[in-house]
């Protein structure tokens, strides 16, 4: 077997060819989503995707990127960010949080459609298209689109379809691609990150995958993995360092408050606090504050 077999979009389209088993064409069976998500130590949704809790969700919502990156990386995961973003709704106080739910497009090619189609057809799927995957959200989570970045046909949802995605999911979505209608989107106060706008429905494109790996930019993402989306982007947190990350995120914080209210004493040089004290006394100051005042906002 070639090597190229690991490369994502052969083994995503060799998977979606073979699956067989009803309602599993161009998904990953919920043994192979178990597999490549094997570090999850949360519930699982019936087809496999990590379930990480409503309560953790809450949490990441109060996160930035910055005070998440540093662990994620840390971990080996160094392709989760992506950005240079067309963004809806994001402010300081709102960001775009939930659990990833994956949607792969190719630019159609006649003979490849029709085997998917006829695949679909027979496993009770009907006609493939951006409805077929977006009946399937529920609620918290994150569509998260992978359209190549196309915008002329690339236009995933209007203002519609994309009010029925805001109201089954409380969240936002993704596309990388495009929307249409896009005052009527805003006016909804819906969050989504997107490329591009254009007047044309979505055209010359056909949908290969549901809930598999996608890459989105520079980032690989997996169902399930926890979305978080501020004005600095997109990141994709792997299930299992969700809990690393909001710890990492409060000593981050407390951390910070501490080196700016020394600084406010205009007694120090950077240098002296920043990135970490050279005096024993500051530096042991400043690890009791963070024991102390993290986690507390």
């Amino acid at each position: 077997m070639p090597k190229q077999w690991l490369c994502s979009r052969t083994l995503v389209l060799a998977v979606l060819i073979a699956a067989t088993a009803p309602a599993q064409v161009f998904r990953l069976t919920k043994e192979q989503i178990i597999a490549y998500t094997a570090e999850n130590p949360y519930e699982r949704f019936a087809d496999g995707r990590p379930k990480v809790p409503d309560e953790l969700l809450n949490k990441v919502k109060t996160l930035l990127i910055e005070e998440t990156y540093g662990v994620v990386r840390g971990k080996g995961f160094v392709n989760q960010f992506a950005g240079d973003w067309k963004i809806l709704n994001i402010t300081p106080t709102k960001k775009l949080v939930g659990r990833a739910f994956t949607v792969q497009f190719m630019p159609t090619r006649p003979d490849v459609e029709k085997g998917i189609q006829a695949e679909a057809a027979k496993n009770g799927l009907g006609r493939l298209r951006n409805q077929t995957v977006i009946d399937m959200l529920g609620p918290n989570d994150v569509i998260v689109v992978d359209l190549f970045g196309k915008t002329d046909g690339g236009t995933f949802v209007g203002d519609k379809l994309a009010y029925y995605i805001w109201k089954t999911t409380g969240t936002g979505m993704v596309i990388d691609g495009g929307m249409f209608w896009l005052p009527n989107i805003i006016a909804s106060g819906m969050p989504a990150y997107f490329r591009g706008t254009g007047p044309s429905a979505l055209s010359n494109v056909m949908l290969t995958g549901i809930n598999i790996p996608i890459r989105i930019g520079n980032a690989t993402v997996m169902p399930g993995d926890v979305v978080l989306g501020d004005e600095e982007g997109l990141f994709f947190i792997p299930p299992h360092l969700v809990k690393a990350s909001i710890e990492a995120a409060e000593s981050t914080r407390a951390r910070d408050e501490w080196i700016k209210s020394k600084f406010d004493t205009r007694r120090y040089k950077s240098s002296d606090l920043y990135g970490r004290p050279s005096d024993p006394a500051l530096l042991k100051e400043m690890e009791e504050y963070i024991k102390t005042h993290k986690g507390q906002k």
